[in-house]
């Protein structure tokens, strides 16, 4: 009985600090990757995907070349990388490219 007592205090503690915490980053980081001679122009590509515990992506491809074709951008002027974590459990890469 006792066990089960403490089972169900560490369950209990283990959700109310997960939701407490529920939409907040633990990791969020923005940053510039790359820049050329080329004008910024109006175009910007982007190429997102997500990826579980760090390391199960699942073919995701957030690649430059990727993001320049989502934008129709032939000339790269500039690449950002983005990355948040929530928890540990999810991260989301996200690469903008901007050129013309």
């Amino acid at each position: 009985m006792f066990r089960i007592r403490i089972l169900l205090a560490m369950c209990a503690l283990i959700a109310t600090v997960s939701l407490s915490s529920c939409g907040r980053y633990i990791f969020d980081m923005n940053l510039p990757v790359s820049a050329t001679g080329n004008a910024i122009g109006t175009r910007a590509g982007f190429a997102s995907g997500n990826s579980f515990l760090g390391f199960l992506a699942f073919g995701t491809d957030v690649s430059i070349r990727t993001a320049a074709r989502n934008g129709g951008i032939t000339k790269v002027a500039s690449v950002d990388f983005h990355v948040s974590d929530y928890l540990g459990i999810v991260q989301v890469y996200t690469c903008t490219v901007t050129g013309e």
